[in-house]
Order: structure tokens, then C-alpha cells, then sequence
């Protein structure tokens, strides 16, 4: 055993072990629990590598335990996998909303989530935490009134501080260090999620921008930070040293 663990989630047992015995013959070391309060003990007991979490459980339900592990900085960076009722759109809106990484429908075929999960792993290796970056330089990288700490996840915007969920801080950065350069939500995927193409999901990517702008553009409907441009992409606008209002996209930024 190694010292490293995936923490599945659900309070059905049958569908339980089945996620267990195909990840243990895959090689990884699981965990698992039945109910929300659990999940919440055993990841501050082990501090798992990435949760696979159902949503509707007795006790405390999916959502709450995300919300709680975004909420605690020991727990916060681990990634989160939502399994959700197949056609339960609000479900999955709503786990995005409250900071996971990502969502699979039940029922669901388990090469695919094996397929999630390597893509997750990956992209946790290379986000940007305190150990991580301890040699790297600079910590801190500005663009106009926009500045991100690469060892708290902070970005401080016109004086004010925001705190993102680590999928939102690795698409934020990636966006920022490519400036004026137009990506799909397909390379996006694959660049930032670390996602091959067979299981590329845009949904996911438009509903991180989404929250994205709730929290850093002054007006999310019009946003001047991330734009879209119609049918091509997301771009990451360079910032003067004076933010204008939201009210003052360019007219080629047309919002889809």
C-alpha cells in the first residue's frame, strides 16, 4: 500500500465495491464511505489524492462535503469527482458551483472513470502548491491590476483578494501566462485537465469560466478579463494598469 489513496463516496455499497475492486486491480489504493460525515473524517485521517463523491447520501450529502473541503485549507487542493443521477443537470451545476474539479452521470462506464481520474491525478501533479513551487520563481506574476500568488491560490484584483478553487486558480494562471491568445474549450481540456480528446467534456470548461467571472470580473455578463470570442474560444485580455467597468468590452468580444 502506498501512502496515497482515492476516497469513493456513495451509500450504495454494491456499486461501491465495484469502483473499489476495478481501481484496486488497476493499481490504486482505496478508500470508502457510505455517508458524508465519514468521507469528511477518513479525508482528514488520510488526506486522499482525489475523492469520487456521490451527490444525494443520508447524513450529509455531496455538495455540503465539497463545500466543507473547499472551506478547509488542509483539504481544499484535493481534487473532486462528482458522480451525479444521469439527466440531473441542476446537480451538476450546482457541485461545479460549490468547487468540484469535475462530474461523471451514473450510470457510468468505468473505463471512462478510469480515464477521469488518470486526467485528474495529472493535472493535481502539476498544480502550482506551496511545496511544488518552493524553487520556482516568481511566486508572484502580475498583469496590470491583476496578481496571482502561486503559494496561496490567492488573486488579488483592484485591491480586492479572491479566493479560488484549484481548478479555477490552473485555468486562471494558464490564461493569464498566454495573454491575448485564443483556446478552445477543447485544448483547454486537454491542456489544463490534462483530458485526451474520447473524454473531453466543453460543458465543464464553460461552467469553471463561469464561476471564474462570478468571482473576478466586475460585471460577469460582460466580462473584460476572460472573453469569449464567438465561435473560436476563451482569451485572456491584457490588463491596462486601470481596469475600465465592466460595461466596456470591445465590440469583437462578443459573449456566447
Amino acid at each position: 500500500m502506498t501512502d496515497k489513496y482515492i476516497l469513493v463516496v456513495d451509500d450504495e455499497p454494491d456499486l461501491v465495491w465495484v469502483i473499489q475492486h476495478s481501481l484496486n486491480r488497476a493499481g490504486y489504493d482505496v478508500l470508502s464511505a457510505h455517508d458524508g460525515l465519514e468521507a469528511l473524517a477518513i479525508a482528514r485521517r488520510h488526506h486522499p489524492a482525489l475523492v469520487i463523491l456521490d451527490i444525494n447520501m443520508p447524513i450529509l450529502n455531496g455538495l455540503d462535503v465539497c463545500l466543507q473541503m473547499r472551506n478547509d485549507s488542509n483539504l481544499a487542493s484535493i481534487p473532486i469527482l462528482f458522480l451525479t443521477v444521469s439527466g440531473a443537470i441542476s446537480e451538476r451545476v450546482n457541485g461545479l458551483d460549490q468547487g468540484a474539479d469535475d462530474y461523471m452521470t451514473k450510470p457510468f462506464d468505468l473505463l471512462e472513470l478510469h480515464a477521469h481520474i488518470r486526467a485528474l491525478l495529472r493535472r493535481e501533479e502539476r498544480s502550482f502548491t506551496p511545496e511544488k513551487t518552493a524553487q520556482i520563481e516568481p511566486s508572484i506574476i502580475k498583469d496590470g491590476e491583476i496578481t496571482l500568488d502561486i503559494h496561496t491560490h490567492l488573486v488579488m484584483i483592484r485591491e480586492r483578494e479572491f479566493e479560488l478553487t484549484p481548478i479555477e486558480f490552473d485555468l486562471l494562471y494558464f490564461l493569464l501566462a498566454h495573454p491575448q491568445e485564443v483556446f478552445t474549450s477543447r485544448q483547454l481540456l486537454q491542456i489544463v485537465w490534462n483530458y485526451p480528446d474520447d473524454i473531453a467534456n466543453t460543458g465543464l470548461v464553460r461552467w469553471h469560466i463561469k464561476n471564474l467571472r462570478d468571482k473576478i470580473e466586475i460585471d460577469p455578463l460582460h466580462p473584460v478579463i476572460i472573453v469569449t470570442i464567438s465561435h473560436q474560444g476563451y482569451m485572456f485580455v491584457h490588463q491596462p494598469a486601470s481596469i475600465p467597468n465592466g460595461k466596456q468590452t470591445p465590440e469583437f468580444f462578443k459573449e456566447a
